[in-house]
Order: C-alpha cells, then sequence, then structure tokens
C-alpha cells in the first residue's frame, strides 16, 4: 500500500540535464531549484525581468523599472512597457491538433494558424470591435475557439469564453456582467454520443446583451445551421489580411476569467497581457519543460481556465491538442487512445478522471502506446497517494505525475511540478518560481508540517488586474485580502512539508471541524472513495453533525465499512453521524463538487440563495438535499 510521503519517482540525470529547468538554473548561477525559488520570492521584480529577457519579451515600448509598486493589492509591473500576447503566441513554430469525439479531426500548422488568426482579426475589426472592446465566445474546445481569442488578443480587444454546455443562466451570468460587443457561438454540440442544440439558449443570450452589435456563427452541429440576424462565421474569417499586433500595455486586460458562481454572481476575473505572457512562459516552459518537440493535450473546456493555460502551450512552441467530447466515450479508455493516435507528449487531466479510471480498472498502457508521453499532469482536485502510483504503474513507468494547484484567480498553477525533483505521493513537487506560498495561521503566523490557510506573501504579475465592474476594487481586496491584509488568501488548505513538498487539503471554507480538529474534505474523500461500493461521495459539517452523502449501493455493511476506515484512518472523531446514499453528487460545470452550497442548503438558506444553478454540472442532484433540509432531516 502506497504511504504519502512515499519516494515513487526520480528523474534520471540525462532528463535533469535537457530540462529548461537546468538551463535556467546554470544560466543564473543556482545550484538548486530551492536556491532559485528563494531568490525569485526575494527579488520578484529581478526575477521576472530575468525570465523576460531570457525568452526574448518583444516589448513595443521598453519598460521601465519591473516592479514599480510593490505590494497587494496595487503591485505595477513594467510600467510604461507595451508589448501583445498574441504575437507572442504567433511567432513560434507551434500548431493545432484537434478531435471530436464524433471523428471530426483537423490540424493546422504555425503558418496556417496565423492566416486564420489574421483573417478573423480583420473580420473583428469590420464589426467594429477595438481596443478595449469585449468578445464573448460560447464555443467548444474546437479550432476556431483558438482562432477567435488570439486575434481579439491581437487587436487590443478583451476575451470572455463559456462552454456551451453552460445552462442559458449561467452564460448570462457571466456575460451580462462584460457588456460584449460580439458574439461568437455555434449551433450546438455533441457529447456522449448525444447531440444538443442551444440555439435556444442563444436567443435567450442575445436579448439580455443590449450592447451587442454582431452575432457570428459556427455551424459546428449541422453545416447548414443559421441563426437570424447572425453573421456566418465563414464571412467572418473570408478576409486574407496581414497579421498587426496592437501594442497594449502591460496590464491592459487579455481575457476575463470566472469564479465558480456556485454561491452568488461569477467574479469576473481581468488578467493582462504581460502577468500572463509571463506567468505561462514560466510555468509552461520551465516547470511543464515543453518546447518545440512537445504535443500538449489537457482534457478542458472553454469555461474552465485550463483552456486559457493550455493554449498558452503555443507561447513556448508546442503544439496544442484539444479534444471536445466525452472523456468516457464510448469508454474510458478514449482520451489516452487520443494521445497514441496524436502523438501526446504531456498528458494533461483532473484527479476525478485519474480516479474514475482507477475505479473502472482501466490500465492506459495495455489499451494505447503511451512510449512517447514524457508527464501527466493532475489538477481539479486534491490527487491521493494512489492516483500518483496508479499513474505509474497503469501508465507509465517512467513518468513524471505533475499533480498541480493554483487557480482561476492567477491562472496558474502556484504549487505543482518541476522537472529536475522528485515525485511523492500525494505530494505537490514545490512552490512554483516567483509564487511566494506559505501556510498561516489565523493569526497570520507562518506554519511548517502543519496545516494552514494558503497564502502569496509577494505579488505575482498574473494576479488580477481588477474585477470587471469593480471600479473601486472593493470586491477584489474583500476576495483576497481581508483576512490578512496586504496578503493574499487564496481559501485552500495546505501543509508545506520541511523538504518543500506541499500537501492541499481542500477548500477552507468547507473544513471539517469536529471538536477543534481540523481536518481537509480532501483527506475525508481519500479513504471514503478508497472503498469499494463508493462511486463517489460528498461531506458537510452542518452545526454539530458529520454528514456523508454516498454514490453507489449503501447497505449496512458498507455504512459499518466506511465508519470503520474513518475511526482507523482519520480520527474517531470524523465518523460520519449520518450516511446516506444519493443518486449524484452536485458539481459545478468544472466538476467540482458543491459542499458549500449543500452546506448552506441542509443549514436552511433557501435555494436559490444558496447556490447558482446556472454553475452547476447537474443541478437536479440539488432536489435530494433541499428535500433533506424541508424535512429536518439534516438537524
Amino acid at each position: 500500500m502506497v504511504l504519502e510521503g512515499d519516494l515513487l519517482w526520480q528523474p534520471s540525470p540525462e532528463r535533469v540535464a535537457r530540462s529548461r529547468m537546468t538551463v535556467f538554473l546554470d544560466r543564473h548561477g543556482f545550484a538548486s531549484y530551492d536556491d532559485c525559488w528563494q531568490w525569485s520570492i526575494a527579488q520578484p521584480g529581478r526575477f521576472w525581468a530575468a525570465l523576460a529577457a531570457d525568452f526574448d519579451v518583444r516589448w513595443h515600448a521598453a519598460p521601465g523599472e519591473p516592479l514599480a509598486v510593490d505590494s497587494m493589492p496595487g503591485a505595477v509591473w513594467f510600467p510604461g512597457g507595451t508589448l501583445n500576447y498574441a504575437e507572442h503566441a504567433l511567432r513560434a513554430p507551434g500548431g493545432v491538433v484537434f478531435a471530436c469525439e464524433d471523428g471530426r479531426a483537423v490540424e493546422l500548422t504555425a503558418d496556417e494558424l496565423r492566416a486564420r488568426v489574421a483573417s478573423v482579426a480583420a473580420g473583428l475589426r469590420e464589426l467594429g470591435v477595438g481596443r478595449g472592446d469585449r468578445v464573448a465566445a460560447l464555443l467548444p474546445n474546437c479550432p476556431e475557439a483558438v482562432v477567435g481569442f488570439l486575434a481579439t488578443a491581437s487587436i487590443g480587444a478583451t476575451w470572455s469564453s463559456c462552454s456551451p454546455d453552460f445552462g442559458a443562466t449561467g452564460v448570462a451570468d457571466r456575460f451580462t456582467q462584460i457588456t460584449p460587443t460580439v458574439l461568437l457561438t455555434v449551433d450546438g454540440y455533441r457529447y456522449n454520443g448525444r447531440a444538443v442544440d442551444v440555439r435556444a439558449t442563444v436567443e435567450t443570450l442575445r436579448g439580455r446583451l443590449p450592447g451587442l452589435r454582431a452575432t457570428v456563427l459556427l455551424p459546428y452541429l449541422d453545416p447548414a445551421a443559421v441563426l437570424e440576424g447572425a453573421l456566418a462565421w465563414s464571412d467572418l474569417e473570408a478576409e486574407t489580411a496581414e497579421l498587426v499586433f496592437e501594442p497594449v500595455a502591460f496590464d491592459h486586460p487579455l481575457w476575463i476569467l470566472y469564479s465558480s458562481g456556485t454561491t452568488g454572481l461569477p467574479k469576473p476575473i481581468v488578467q493582462g497581457h504581460g502577468g500572463i505572457l509571463l506567468e505561462h512562459l514560466k510555468a509552461l516552459a520551465l516547470h511543464s519543460d515543453l518546447g518545440p518537440d512537445d504535443r500538449f493535450f489537457w482534457f478542458t473546456t472553454t469555461g474552465w481556465m485550463m483552456w486559457n493555460y493550455l493554449v498558452s502551450g503555443l507561447l513556448v512552441g508546442a503544439t496544442i491538442v484539444l479534444y471536445d467530447g466525452s472523456p468516457g466515450h464510448p469508454d474510458m479508455g478514449a482520451l489516452w487512445r487520443l494521445a497514441e493516435r496524436l502523438g501526446v507528449t504531456y498528458f494533461g487531466t483532473s484527479a476525478p478522471y485519474i480516479q474514475a479510471c482507477m475505479n473502472a480498472d482501466v490500465r492506459p498502457r495495455d489499451l494505447a502506446d503511451l512510449s512517447g508521453v514524457h508527464t501527466v499532469g493532475s489538477t481539479g482536485a486534491p490527487l491521493p497517494p494512489e492516483g500518483f502510483a496508479w499513474v505509474l504503474d497503469a501508465v507509465g513507468d517512467d513518468l513524471l505525475v505533475a499533480s498541480v494547484s493554483g487557480g482561476t484567480d492567477l491562472c496558474t498553477a502556484i504549487v505543482g511540478s518541476c522537472p529536475v525533483l522528485p515525485v511523492h505521493a500525494g505530494e505537490l513537487q514545490c512552490r512554483l518560481l516567483g509564487a511566494a506560498v506559505a501556510a498561516y495561521d489565523a493569526a497570520g503566523r507562518p506554519l511548517v508540517d502543519e496545516l494552514g490557510e494558503l497564502v502569496i506573501t509577494r505579488p505575482m504579475p498574473s494576479m488580477p488586474v481588477r474585477f470587471w465592474g469593480d471600479d473601486d476594487g472593493s470586491r477584489l481586496r474583500e476576495a483576497y485580502f481581508a483576512t490578512y491584509p496586504g496578503v493574499w488568501r487564496h481559501g485552500d488548505w495546505i501543509r508545506i512539508t520541511p523538504r518543500g513538498t506541499c500537501v492541499i487539503y481542500g477548500r477552507s471554507d468547507s473544513t471539517l471541524n469536529r471538536g477543534g480538529v481540523r481536518m481537509g474534505t480532501a483527506e475525508f474523500y481519500r479513504v471514503v472513495e478508497a472503498l469499494p461500493g463508493v462511486d463517489d461521495s460528498l461531506v458537510v459539517d452542518v452545526g454539530d453533525r458529520l454528514l456523508l452523502f454516498v454514490v453507489g449501493n449503501v447497505d449496512d455493511d458498507l455504512r459499518a465499512a466506511i465508519r470503520d476506515a474513518c475511526r482507523r484512518e482519520l480520527s474517531p472523531r470524523h465518523v460520519p453521524d449520518a450516511i446516506e446514499a444519493v443518486a449524484a453528487v452536485p458539481r459545478t460545470v468544472n466538476g467540482k463538487k458543491c459542499e458549500v452550497p449543500v452546506k448552506r442548503i441542509l443549514s436552511g438558506v433557501p435555494v436559490d440563495q444558496a447556490v447558482s444553478e446556472g454553475a452547476m454540472a447537474n443541478p437536479e442532484a440539488l432536489a435530494t438535499f433541499v428535500a433533506m433540509a424541508a424535512s429536518g432531516q439534516a438537524r
């Protein structure tokens, strides 16, 4: 049995020597990764300036001091400098490879990508889109989404996307906050073998966007699809044009991402051209060891920040691999066979997907030739030690298991992988360069090898420029800086080990507090979901009761096994007071468990105040908890 902290993998001397991280460490005279990390957080201005120089960032106007104002919030990076993210993405040799679950496939070379971006940029200009305007996209993970984003960025406009599987309310909750000028959309999409027409959603959405000048329809489900008053995508892209890049300030809005929005309107998070450019160059080239020889894949939709992160693979010269469809169609081997077929070298996915493969007894190495894969990335939830071991057993023997954690707020990982460091079961290898991550107690004192609040103590350039519409900055300060003034509170529980590795224990706002003993929900799920008969679970602490909800064959024997495992592997205080069967665990559209909304519902908060159903993948799953609250069963 694998235990947390067990050494599972070490990079070979040859792999260390040829890594881009080693090149960076040697160039700047560091003997170890930790020495470089200490420098990067002690001297953030010098570190980020060195990174910009090493990666030949193209400035249209030269910047001043790298970090002119060193504070949070309100840091000022590279004042006076102008640049353009899209220029850097399109100067590299990487292209786009696309596959859909229905069998469609497209490959774009770097030159073809540049030509299509230039044409769409010209089309957007003809529609009146210019610097600072917002382009909203209801598009699947397809080449046109990448083309549309890069075209938008190239002209200095601001991109914002949602996946077409979002409900009408979920899309409207996001796009109505940013008053887009143009809406890019599809007629529908396919998922798990089923065709879904979204034109009714689009019509509803257009009625709620009074500032909209144009809608562009990409016929995706039906080649003959039309939408009244909409311009065809082929017309948007009809003109042959030259690539032109609008020089913009370092913090000029590149895109608007959204928080989950499960307990209120999603926060519209604005990130800048320069901050994302530098952060993703660092994370993808140095920490992910990606370059022109790589094919970079991450299973995602356009509604998750990992899509933006995936597209940034172009910055480091990698070819990005897009997939649209269900990861389990026609079976759980689909993505692994895709990896072989498309030559994927970096396979990115989520911890729940790895857990699903484990539960289904899938052995990817028996289904596909994965010898070209050098890294398996995992995010979205903590990966338990068993998940690390499964990757190295079932996928490949010599793989970097890159479990990473960060989030939409920064559009990057802040703790995660490093190609020159070993992998320990259940532990993230390091704090990333430039990320001054610490664990704090309630009084703001740093902790070592103890559970604490994950905080960031120095500015990072990809921190939000602002929230859209938050003119006085009050929402941003409340979101990140109200608990520890001048220090970013991320909202996760973390333990930083004496060797510098990290363990994430879940969201700190869904902590289980039993008799003063705090525990992250990730620890709980690791124990419960390892038991035969448990397909999924959700745990909440309501008042003085610990309630566990299980998807599976819940009988007296399973209840006894769960209680015994919790008592033995967690603590007697963390034995559930009640174990109930449910048909499904409520999840967000990005697959995260809705612990806080369920806790609020069971505490008596009306469902419309406890959760925004438009942010959920399966809002019908809430009915069980609403009924339980009404009956008083939770109390």
